[in-house]
């Protein structure tokens, strides 16, 4: 129940909301003096609109709103965090190369730049809509953190930055352009020269979308708009018209070099394939062997074909001639390519197509829920594996169609509104299919569930905590169904924290020699090797999936990772007869702890190791 106002109405914005339904051009968005986004009236377009006249003023094509140069801003600003591994809520977290990762997505990105930089295939994203009650993401733009709880007052347990787009904020376009401007701007870096995102978008922010993605992409990659048919049903109780469609924007990193795979024949389609000759090379079908150009228009192309069974000349029609030159023509005959009807009755020949040269159907932009599912079907495949707790989940069938014509078998697939974890599911599913190795990187926030929520009486606190149970009972189904066919079904959940370093890490020039004392680490107390080994993957821009082996020498621990691609040791004065043998093999990288050697000698010392036993190896501290 709503409460009263007890104040008197604001005319100004009355006032505003009546011109808008006049000149709906002609309202803009600001900020108001406490720095809250307010409609304004663009008071130069509404005196161009009430006037018959052209008026003097500068033009120029362009696309902003308020807080966009915060948005390019944040999206470059640098952060302090990290990625801790969580192996006891993983599955098979040695020998799977899938990840989940709990966090705000764009810091996310921001800490996989190095190590997934132009290696992702294909990116998928169904965010947020701007319907006004959404939960949507809402970024730190350039101000501290009091400053920034002050103007939200929203965290969550784990001090991610949240908020609601309710209609209290007046649904406006620039909070959900600027959340969505700057994640785009990190995953356009993650994406192969020839990878490509899919977005999914209703027709409440499809414009903007359209725009936002232009300026991060360029107009000139945008591949098409596909139309998902997304109901068997309309909605009764719609207001006006029932919204059967959803749209899906496809943009190339670079369009002059991204191909779309063909899709296989459906069984429907293969049905078409007849073989009414017994010709030995297998099913066919019959396509027109003339074409809609005229005679004087083509004369070359007006010739006799003899009918084998009647012996006649056959002409085409004078407004036709035939699809192919004499020349092709006598191959095609030569070949048995040509059919004339049982007993050679037809009129005209028709060219005969073979299913096994078939190379694949060219994707339309039209996507029926016959062919991908709807999302009842989507709904429904939830609760089969009992999770019903999402309301508008994608089906599987709709994201394996984007991996089908996208990527290849060992291709990393990114989705950063993770939600359900639909695109891990397809993933696995695909890969179950046709032997493939593809990789899914899974990002979502972990947003609270409402404690009176079926979800939350079923144990479940948070989105992620679905998400993750439901790749878990996704892979056990798909292994039932598929015993022959061996897929990944694992993934390493990581959870998006404070740097595993103390503040003396990054300001040693504020600390002086009396403050020494109670320094002793500049490594926070909670953290473990693990955290501190894939804390350094980050730094060095290596992937967080490849395997890794973990051996005591002389009662040190050292950790290998992808092989030796990097060796760390985080140990407490480690001897050199460690050192040395960590030298001798080789590794690409190695780190230690800074508070790894007794003193500066000892670690120069180290250095002179690695000159002599390992020189092209990259040694550094913690």
């Amino acid at each position: 129940m709503d409460k009263l106002r007890m104040e008197t109405p604001d005319l100004t914005q009355c006032n505003i909301e009546k011109l808008a339904t006049l000149f709906p051009s002609c309202i803009t968005e600001g900020r108001d003096e406490n720095g809250n986004l307010k409609k304004m009236v663009n008071f130069e377009l509404l005196q161009q609109m009430l006037s018959d006249v052209i008026l003097e003023g500068d033009e120029a094509y362009e696309f902003t709103w308020v807080g966009k140069k915060a948005a390019i801003v944040e999206a470059n600003r640098p952060i302090r965090k990290t990625l801790r591994p969580c192996p006891e809520e993983s599955v098979n977290w040695d020998n799977t190369e899938n990840l989940y990762i709990e966090g705000d997505n764009l810091e996310v990105l921001k800490l996989l730049q190095e190590s997934y930089l132009g290696k992702v295939k294909m990116i998928y994203i169904d965010p947020p809509y701007n319907t006004g009650n959404d939960f949507i993401y809402r970024d730190h733009f350039v101000i501290n953190e009091e400053e920034y709880n002050e103007e939200t007052g929203q965290t969550d347990e784990n001090k991610n930055k949240i908020f609601k787009n309710t209609d209290t904020n007046g649904r406006f376009h620039s909070n959900w352009c600027s959340m969505i401007y700057s994640r785009l701007i990190l995953a356009r870096n993650m994406l192969d020269e020839d990878g490509v995102i899919f977005i999914s978008i209703d027709n409440h922010e499809l414009d903007t979308l359209i725009q936002l993605c232009n300026e991060v992409f360029g107009n000139i990659n945008l591949i098409d708009i596909i139309t998902w048919f997304k109901k068997a049903s309309p909605s009764n109780d719609a207001q006006f018209f029932s919204n059967d469609c959803e749209y899906i924007l496809v943009y190339a990193k670079n369009k002059t070099i991204w191909k779309p795979k063909r899709l296989p024949l459906t069984e429907k389609q293969k049905n078409y394939y007849q073989n009414p000759d017994n010709d030995p090379r297998g099913p066919w079908n019959s396509a027109t062997y003339t074409c809609n150009k005229s005679r004087s228009q083509r004369p070359n192309l007006y010739y006799p074909i003899q009918n084998p069974f009647t012996g006649e000349a056959v002409y085409p029609k004078e407004t036709a001639v035939w699809a192919y030159s004499q020349e092709q023509c006598r191959d095609h005959v030569k070949n048995n390519m040509l059919y004339w009807g049982i007993e050679g009755k037809a009129q005209y020949p028709r060219f005969k197509k073979f299913l096994s040269a078939h190379q694949g159907v060219v994707t339309r932009t039209l996507w029926h829920y016959d062919d991908v599912n709807h999302t009842q079907g989507a709904t429904m495949e939830l609760s089969k594996l009992g999770l019903p707790y999402f309301p508008t989940p994608k089906p599987t069938a709709l994201i394996q169609k984007m991996l089908r014509i996208t990527t290849n078998k060992d291709s990393i697939i990114l989705d950063f509104f993770s939600g359900s974890a639909t695109t891990a599911h397809a993933v696995m599913q695909l890969n179950a299919e046709d032997s493939g190795h593809r990789k899914f990187i899974m990002v979502q926030l972990p947003e609270p569930c409402d404690e009176k929520s079926e979800a939350y009486k079923a144990g479940f606190s948070n989105i992620c905590e679905i998400g993750k149970e439901r790749v878990r009972r996704a892979a056990k189904k798909i292994a039932t169904e598929n015993p022959d066919k061996p897929f990944d079904g694992g993934f390493r959940v990581f959870k998006l924290d404070e740097t595993n370093m103390t503040d003396v890490y990054y300001s040693a020039g504020e600390y002086n020699q009396n403050m020494l004392s109670q320094l002793e680490s500049n490594i926070k107390p909670d953290r473990t090797d693990l955290d501190l080994l894939f804390g350094c993957l980050l730094d060095w821009g290596l992937p967080l999936s490849m395997p890794y082996t973990s051996e005591k020498i002389e009662d040190c621990t050292v950790h290998t990772y992808n092989n030796g691609d990097l060796i760390a040791c985080f140990d407490e004065n480690i001897p050199d007869t460690v050192i040395k043998e960590i030298a001798k093999r080789q590794p690409l990288r190695a780190v230690f702890r800074d508070s790894s050697f007794l003193n500066s000698p000892a670690k120069i010392n180290v250095g002179e190791i690695f000159k002599m036993l390992a020189p092209n190896t990259r040694v550094k501290v913690l």
